[in-house]
């Protein structure tokens, strides 16, 4: 499909900057009838059934940009999906002198040296130490890898509250550096809501990569090529949406990574199986989606992957419908943003 039917007119005052307080306070445009309510999130309970199950991302995000030099020249480096205990691809500027055996310092004890560069941008960096003590490293010196779209005037204010807000509550297993936005809007009173509806809760794990940001280049979806994403759909996971489904519940998942990675273990229409390894799955309308029947999810910036996954979910005029209605009512999109429910398009 044409890169250019997912497209829309989107001023940057609509992006929000901060999370809306208390979180689950955000707007909710629901879209699971003919028209389009305005809600807000902590409705949520009332607009599913009891029996139903939620599926959410616990991925915790790291703090993964890193400032460093290579000699006398600064670097920046986003690190976005490791492949070791002390290797990670990451995307670097300036990364065009960068080759094999180049050496970027991050503080004193703490560097890492080139020793992969592909043609997609993107380089594996080996760092000098691995596992927890890595993590301790990026604790210390990193920074969270908030979306560029997202307006800070400096370090210090960027990393003072976004430690907190860039995290879900029911984030657990460190690996992400981009957040599953739509479990930022739970709250602790949200959870007793659905729980005295009736409402289960279940998680994957999808460490989301920073490749979630970046634009589609190419003029045709056939042509874009997706960033591999680790994760995994434990056996409990599995029984409980079994479980779920011979009961008559909907399986709904809290954005698109839970989505994502529901449909990458998923096998056939209603089948489902433990799942652990990467996935580069890529959604776009006519995809025959086997898993999910409901997504909760934020507005999403034009031309991205995630337009065509909830246009694919929904449906592509009746996602430009909604938009528009969303823009109309001044609903504020993206990570920080608000957020829409929605039904698939078969049910």
């Amino acid at each position: 499909m044409k890169v250019d039917l997912f497209d829309f007119d989107l001023p940057r005052g609509f992006i929000a900057d901060c999370p809306a307080s208390p979180r689950d306070s955000a707007r909710l445009l629901d879209l699971t009838g003919t028209g389009f309510s305005d809600r807000i999130v902590r409705d949520l309970p009332g607009l599913l059934r009891p029996g139903d199950l939620l599926i959410g991302n616990n991925t915790k995000v790291i703090p993964a940009r890193l400032d460093g030099l290579r000699g006398a020249v600064k670097i920046e480096a986003t690190l976005h999906m490791r492949t070791a205990d002390n290797e990670w691809f990451a995307f670097v500027k300036p990364g065009k002198r960068l080759k094999a055996g180049s050496r970027i310092d991050f503080a004193p004890g703490f560097f890492a040296e080139v020793t992969e560069k592909r043609d997609g941008g993107d380089i594996r960096l080996r760092f000098n130490c691995g596992g927890e003590s890595l993590f301790q490293w990026l604790e210390t010196c990193g920074r969270m890898p908030l979306p560029p779209y997202i307006s800070r005037r400096n370090d210090a204010e960027e990393n003072a509250s976004d430690r907190r807000n860039y995290q879900t509550i029911f984030a657990q297993h460190e690996g992400a550096v981009a957040a599953p936005t739509a479990g930022l809007h739970f709250t602790t009173e949200l959870f007793q809501a659905l729980e005295k509806r009736g409402i289960a809760f279940e998680t994957v794990t999808l460490h989301v990569g920073a490749g979630t940001f970046l634009p589609v280049k190419a003029d045709d979806t056939e042509d874009h090529i997706m960033h591999a994403e680790w994760g995994t759909v434990s056996q409990k996971t599995v029984d409980r949406i079994n479980a779920t489904r011979i009961a008559g519940g909907r399986i709904v998942a809290i954005g698109t990574t839970s989505l994502r990675l529901l449909e990458s273990a998923a096998t056939a229409p209603g089948v489902i199986h433990p799942f652990t390894g990467e996935t580069d799955i890529f959604i776009t309308p006519g995809y025959p989606f086997k898993m999910v029947d409901l997504l909760m999810t934020n507005f999403h910036l034009p031309r991205s992957t995630l337009f065509m996954l909830v246009s694919a979910f929904a449906g592509l005029d009746r996602m430009h419908a909604a938009y528009d209605h969303a823009k109309k009512e001044n609903y504020r999109f993206y990570s920080y943003g608000d957020a829409c429910l929605l039904k698939k398009r078969d049910i």
